[in-house]
């Protein structure tokens, strides 16, 4: 078998499909939940906070020069970031749960009463085939 044709039925197998669908969706899931706290979350948390916007809240470290851009710890980034992570977070454990529960309840469902033995099966014909005599 050629390189290509075993690349092409490793890339072809559902659970690759299926990986790549999940990641364009939890791309695209990332950005909803930022533009989210960006835009939503975060506007009334710095109002409440003094009229605070986070994305300027920043520490100085070297002030900028004509040669250098100024160096800065951009805390307020990293704020918006962690309830971005948090909000995600949340979000992906409820679908675990969600998952974990209907797997809960198939595992719970009662099982087919198990098969009489050999002996029993064997009797029955024999009954029924003096019932028919």
């Amino acid at each position: 078998m050629s390189m290509m044709q075993e690349f092409k039925q490793f890339a072809m197998r559902g659970n690759v499909i299926d990986m790549a669908v999940g990641i364009v969706i939890g791309t695209a899931f990332g950005r909803i939940v930022s533009s989210f706290v960006s835009d939503v979350i975060m506007p009334p948390i710095g109002m409440l906070v003094g009229g605070v916007d986070f994305s300027e809240l920043l520490y100085t470290l070297q002030q900028a020069t004509e040669e250098t851009a100024a160096v800065t710890i951009n805390y307020g980034l990293f704020i918006k970031t962690i309830i971005d992570f948090i909000i995600i977070a949340f979000a992906i454990f409820m679908v675990i749960k969600g998952i974990n529960n209907m797997k809960r309840k198939e595992e719970e469902k009662p099982a087919a009463p198990p098969a009489p033995p050999k002996q029993e099966v064997l009797l029955e014909e024999i009954r029924d085939l003096l019932k028919t005599k």
